[in-house]
């Protein structure tokens, strides 16, 4: 874990809601892995006090990139930062994805969880993969283009039926599962809303495949220090930005269950 004084080189709309950031941090770059984030200090005058943990989304020799969404007060300030300032970050922190030799990955991001998952697919080293994006209509479908750079057979899920599969993506996943069939070996990842990691850590324990989620909590130091993300798991209360937030699926006790 490191703390540091990034350079902004680039932060810009990609669209809606949506931006890109791009950060000259060599020191983070070098030891980051997929799956880990970065807690952001946004301003100087400890308004809003609390730093913001972000995924990052691809590494470079010295740069760092995040995918982010403006949706509070900490995130829209992040948003209006030009280039040339600097941001306090602390990072790589969390534990990321397992990076297997072989089989046939399937890649699941519902909306911002493609995030951290473009890191992660240009890190496999099995490219017989599939990447499934799922969103609420077409003009929020993310990453799209940078999957398909990298080699991988995308397919998209949407709400409304705008763009590709009409439904959920878990819909779509249980459509690709069954065309590959149980024999195949293959490992999921899956980064997006509470209820789409539930059911597919339901789907992981019925059809006996493996899967790694990234889960999503509201943190306050980011570290493991204030016990403010805990989680119930078979190992009992674990922390999401320590022990997390990456977990094999099985590992999760869902609400329902006695979260």
């Amino acid at each position: 874990m490191l703390q540091t004084k990034a350079k902004i080189i680039d932060n810009k709309k990609v669209k809606g809601h949506y931006f890109h950031c791009l950060l000259l941090a060599p020191s983070i770059a070098k030891k980051a892995q997929p799956g880990e984030f970065v807690n952001i200090k946004i301003t100087d005058n400890y308004q809003p006090l609390l730093r913001r943990p972000l995924s990052i989304h691809r590494v470079d020799a010295k740069t760092i990139e995040f995918l982010y969404e403006a949706v509070g007060r900490g995130t829209e300030i992040l948003s209006r930062k030009k280039q040339g300032e600097y941001l306090d970050i602390i990072g790589p922190l969390g534990n990321g994805f397992s990076m297997p030799k072989s089989g046939h990955s399937i890649l699941v991001a519902g909306g911002m969880g493609v995030a951290p998952l473009l890191f992660l697919a240009e890190r496999l080293t099995a490219r017989k993969s599939i990447a499934l994006i799922g969103a609420r209509t077409k003009s929020e479908i993310l990453c799209e283009k940078e999957f398909q750079d990298l080699g991988y057979s995308v397919k998209i899920a949407t709400d409304d039926g705008s763009k590709g599969f009409k439904g959920r993506i878990t819909e779509l996943l249980r459509n690709v599962l069954q065309v590959q069939g149980p024999r195949q070996q293959k490992m999921v990842y899956a980064c997006g809303p509470r209820p789409m990691l539930k059911e597919i850590s339901r789907m992981s324990k019925k059809h006996k495949f493996s899967a790694e989620i990234s889960l999503e909590e509201h943190m306050a130091c980011g570290i493991g220090a204030c016990l403010g993300c805990v989680v119930g798991t078979k190992k009992g209360l674990q922390r999401v930005c320590k022990e997390g937030p990456v977990f094999t699926a099985g590992e999760i006790i869902w609400r329902e269950e006695g979260q």
